[in-house]
């Protein structure tokens, strides 16, 4: 195992989040109950949306709001390929097709809603957008494109809990609102996830399918409130549990610190890469408030990506590649159609590189990256 002098990330789980823990175990009720409803109603005040349901990952928010919005066979469904798997997973769940579309350019890696429109078909039923890297796409665009041809919107969010475009929260724009809590992200339960809404007409679908479509829940019978249930539709198992919710409430408490220190060290390591020959920084000036939640760099097409990552992991420096585009991947290819072009795709994903990003990393740290990044290009 590689001991890694600067990790690509790290988790910030402190006392607070032991006592927390601790006082979930001593209560004996673990799974979903009086917390996770506390987590969601903080939540929903926090990026001022409606509804927030808490759920097991945010893979399966991702599902539920597709299913939700009754999103199945015969309909296609317009997401970037840069992105993580799941969002693109989450549409094939369901029998529908997803439609890559490209990203806007190698300054904002966030989908194009030039073209989204291009790829709008007869069949076509939302657009399920992904906030990458933390960063806001361009939704003022792509809720006008959704109204023009009658289309939901579904926001990944899983990268930027507390991102907002022109006063607006990311995952309130559109129909729902996905969220990821897994242990590299901003606010971090291990697992976890949240889907929010400002619909009501989808309140209390979620609340049902969430949890295998009962009329009643385990805590409701523990509580005294009930003792038998109906299953009344096809749903799932997508509860969280009482100690995620534990850690999320006091993640959540965290959050806009966190978001703001991360701030912090993406403007360092602008200044400490702005002269440095051979990569660029994409999201300069990006509109809106951003989580940073990866720090992603493009090398120059010239840079060979493998000899860059294995010298910086020889000087003890942890990266990553946010993402190979879901349209390479053997099982998913076969969804792209040959008339539908993602050059701009193509490009960035074989000249990202993540470098390390997190709360606690050290501005002297930044530096010494920064060294060996000068080290390599004087090589």
């Amino acid at each position: 195992m590689v001991q890694w002098k600067i990790p690509l990330f790290d988790s910030d789980f402190g006392q607070e989040e032991i006592d927390a823990v601790t006082k979930v175990l001593q209560s004996r009720w673990l799974t979903m109950g009086e917390l996770t409803h506390q987590f969601e109603t903080q939540f929903c005040n926090y990026i001022n949306v409606k509804h927030a349901f808490a759920v097991s990952n945010g893979t399966t928010a991702l599902h539920l709001a597709n299913v939700v919005l009754e999103i199945g066979a015969g309909d296609e469904v317009i997401v970037p390929s840069f992105t993580f798997i799941a969002s693109v997973n989450s549409i094939i769940y369901t029998g529908a097709t997803p439609i890559f579309a490209d990203v806007a350019s190698e300054n904002d890696l966030t989908i194009s809603p030039q073209d989204i429109e291009r790829k709008i078909s007869n069949k076509t039923k939302a657009i399920l957008v992904v906030h990458y890297g933390g960063y806001p796409c361009q939704m003022e665009a792509i809720m006008s494109l959704a109204r023009k041809h009658n289309l939901l919107v579904i926001e990944d969010v899983a990268h930027a809990p507390g991102a907002e475009l022109n006063g607006t929260s990311c995952g309130s724009f559109g129909d729902c609102g996905c969220f990821s809590f897994f242990s590299n992200k901003n606010l971090s339960t291990g697992e976890g996830g949240m889907l929010v809404t400002n619909r009501d007409d989808l309140s209390a679908r979620i609340k049902l399918l969430r949890s295998h479509g009962m009329t009643s829940l385990t805590f409701d019978r523990y509580k005294g409130h009930s003792y038998s249930y109906d299953v009344v539709d096809l749903g799932y198992n997508y509860r969280p549990t009482e100690i995620g919710s534990a850690l999320g409430i006091v993640q959540l408490n965290k959050l806009a610190m966190k978001n703001k220190r991360r701030k912090e060290l993406v403007e360092y390591y602008q200044t400490k890469l702005a002269d440095l020959d051979g990569i660029s920084i994409p999201f300069i000036n990006h509109p809106g408030i951003s989580t940073y939640h990866i720090f992603p760099i493009l090398l120059n097409p010239e840079i060979d990506r493998n000899r860059f990552m294995e010298f910086l992991k020889q000087n003890g420096i942890q990266t990553s590649i946010h993402y190979p585009p879901a349209h390479r991947f053997t099982y998913h290819k076969k969804y792209l159609q040959p008339k539908h072009s993602l050059p701009v795709t193509e490009d960035i994903a074989r000249r990202e590189v993540t470098l390390p990003l997190y709360p606690d990393l050290k501005f002297e740290e930044i530096d010494y990256i920064a060294e060996v990044i000068k080290n390599f290009a004087a090589r």
